[in-house]
């Protein structure tokens, strides 16, 4: 069984223990995220957002068959204990709401089941998405080591995921993506 980890932020230039076969693939389904999510380093990161424009994702397979494994993988790569925050799907399964297209994706890629990191938006201990004010605000309040963190988040984060934060962002602090 052919399984693939989508992601769109540190998983691609962070993987850390995360057991993938080679690399990233830029061709992933589309999906809408988007920098919701403040973290508890104080970076703000990016986390599936309902209301975003589609980005296209990226997609690497699993050094696993074993679709369970695969989800406790990549919760033990997110650094979290809740299930619930890693979500899976596999052939014949209905399409997730966060991911519509994701059945038709993954017959032409050949996979039969994925994972993803499913962390809901979050910002002042709220389970709410931040406005792109509250966003830049934020983020340009901080200082130290919250501030290089931060930035280094939305920097590293690939360019392909342009998103309406991002371009706010970019414009208001000159955190441009890196090549």
């Amino acid at each position: 069984m052919a399984i693939a980890c989508l992601g769109w932020g540190s998983l691609i230039w962070d993987p850390r223990e995360l057991p993938i076969r080679r690399e990233w693939f830029d061709d992933g389904p589309l999906l809408r995220v988007e920098f919701t999510r403040q973290s508890n380093n104080g970076r703000i990161t990016l986390v599936l957002e309902p209301t975003a424009p589609e980005v296209r994702s990226f997609w690497a397979i699993m050094d696993t068959d074993d679709l369970a494994l695969a989800k406790r993988q990549l919760m033990v790569r997110e650094g979290t204990k809740n299930g619930d925050w890693v979500a899976t799907w596999s052939q014949g399964g209905a399409a997730p709401e966060a991911l519509p297209g994701l059945p038709g994706w993954a017959l032409a890629h050949g996979v039969e089941g994925v994972v993803w990191t499913a962390l809901p938006p979050q910002f002042d201990g709220q389970s709410v998405a931040p406005t792109i004010e509250q966003v830049v605000s934020y983020l340009q309040g901080l200082e130290g080591a919250k501030k290089d963190e931060a930035e280094r988040y939305i920097r590293h984060a690939p360019r392909q995921i342009n998103t309406p934060y991002r371009r706010r962002i970019e414009a208001d602090l000159g955190w441009t993506a890196l090549p």
